[in-house]
């Protein structure tokens, strides 16, 4: 049974998230989510349609203005999640002094810093969500790293030096990813 069949047995009739693990070849199902992910822009960007819309608009009318077999998938995407973190992924907050953003090309960001803007310690370390697109894989990568190259934000700690480290290594250029990629790194 597919996803969709499973869920129209539900009579589940709006936006949501169905979460899997990929591994030894097999899908494994760990939940579903009845609301927008912070993910979505990579479905966005894939597909053309604006989720957050979509949803909005189903919530006024109860109807949704297309089915499963209307989507239509093209290219490839990627996002980094940038993240206000120190060593070991510890949060790093502090004030943002210096913030330049990358653009180009395939290239999407969702944020919400701005020069002065003072990183809490009460929440969520993400700052921003850096999205890249591609008609391949190998395109989508080359973007997000002139992306990451670009982006600035200091003078506080982020994750952007470990995204391209990421983007470096020959496993993950190839698809060769598990749950224990990040240990098995060369730095």
């Amino acid at each position: 049974m597919s996803c969709c069949e499973a869920l129209a047995d539900l009579k589940y009739s709006n936006a949501g998230t169905l979460e899997f693990l990929f591994q030894d070849g097999a899908f494994y199902f760990i939940e579903m989510n009845t609301r927008i992910q912070v993910e979505h822009p990579i479905t966005e960007s894939v597909t053309g349609i604006d989720l957050v819309k979509l949803q909005l608009s189903f919530a006024s009318s109860g109807h949704l203005p297309l089915v499963q077999s209307d989507i239509c998938f093209s290219g490839h995407a990627m996002e980094c999640r940038i993240n206000a973190e120190g060593r070991n992924f510890q949060p790093a907050p502090g004030p943002v002094n210096q913030y330049r953003t990358p653009g180009g090309p395939g290239i999407r960001l969702d944020s919400h810093l701005y020069p002065g803007y003072v990183v809490p310690h009460q929440y969520d370390s993400l700052l921003a969500k850096l999205i890249s697109t591609g008609s391949d894989r190998a395109e989508c990568i080359a973007r997000m790293e002139r992306a990451l190259a670009e982006f600035v934000i200091g003078p506080l700690s982020t994750n952007i030096d470990l995204q391209r480290l990421i983007l470096r290594d020959a496993r993950f250029r190839s698809g060769e990813l598990d749950t224990h990629f990040l240990e098995g790194m060369k730095k």
